[in-house]
């Protein structure tokens, strides 16, 4: 079994360069950290990145997670390659745009691309954000799936990933003590469903609120409270219909727990989606 260190980054293909740096400096919050080989490298905490968008297909999605060891690099791609899957070496350009020492990529059952990386670059220096949107860091991605049983067991038995809860089929998945780190959505093509950033608190949801509705961004769900995470949270929307989310509060799962721990099993309405009452604008959610 792979065991997952932690999310590392998103790669986003975007159309108009121009408009995707505005709205992540604006409007999301991020920090540029480099512009170079058309591609703009976006902070959100002490990493050396944690967004990349390129130009290129905005249907162009690749998410990564990091391994502890060059060791555990190499069994994961041995692994994945015994078991079917295509599995791709990064040249040392590759890893150069990544800025990671390696990484393999390959793609899950539902076609979604997937770095694995090894040393990782770190930033030396403090995140300083274009716009004081309280974000603490990067800290989990929604998937698309077009079987969410069978990449649960993806997942979960070769990626080494655990079921924190369900809503209706869709899988909530921690691979440390964060409740979530990747969620699945049933879809009918794969790709990235949302990007979320934690932020501080409540105080940072409901500022973000107002700024958006202000700068007529819409809303897609939210202001609210997941009764699965804890989390409070808005969704909304960005370039090319990307949904990025903020929330805050997400329940942790130590350790010691992990014995004891049982998922739990919520229907899919839009009461296991938000405890507080709002309705999601997300086709995945709904």
């Amino acid at each position: 079994m792979i065991h997952l260190h932690d999310i590392r980054y998103v790669r986003l293909g975007t159309s108009d360069m121009d408009a995707a740096v505005k709205y992540s400096t604006d409007l999301l919050g991020l920090e540029v950290a480099s512009r170079e080989n058309k591609s703009v490298y976006f902070r959100s905490d002490s990493r050396d990145h944690t967004l990349c968008y390129f130009e290129g297909d905005p249907a162009d999605h690749t998410v990564a997670f990091e391994v502890d060891t060059l060791e555990e690099l190499q069994s994961a791609a041995q692994f994945l390659e015994g078991r079917g899957f295509q599995v791709h070496l990064g040249s040392a350009t590759e890893c150069e745009q990544r800025r990671v020492r390696e990484f393999i990529n390959f793609k899950d059952p539902s076609g979604n691309s997937v770095d694995l990386v090894y040393e990782p670059h770190h930033s030396g220096r403090r995140y300083f954000p274009t716009r004081d949107a309280g974000i603490t860091g990067f800290s989990h991605i929604g998937l698309r799936t077009v079987n969410a049983r069978r990449d649960e067991r993806f997942w979960t038995e070769l990626m080494g990933a655990r079921v924190s809860d369900r809503i209706g089929d869709a899988p909530l998945l921690r691979i440390d003590e964060v409740h979530h780190k990747i969620a699945l959505f049933p879809s009918t093509y794969p790709g990235v469903q949302h990007i979320n950033h934690q932020v501080e608190s409540i105080d940072d949801v409901m500022r973000a609120y107002y700024i958006l509705k202000e700068r007529n961004i819409p809303i897609r769900f939210g202001p609210g409270r997941h009764p699965t995470s804890g989390a409070m949270f808005l969704y909304f929307e960005g370039p090319h219909g990307m949904v990025y989310e903020y929330s805050t509060g997400v329940r942790l799962i130590q350790p010691e727990d992990e014995d004891t721990y049982r998922p739990r099993n919520f229907p899919f309405t839009p009461e296991s989606f938000c405890m507080w009452g709002s309705r999601p604008d997300i086709p995945e959610f709904k």
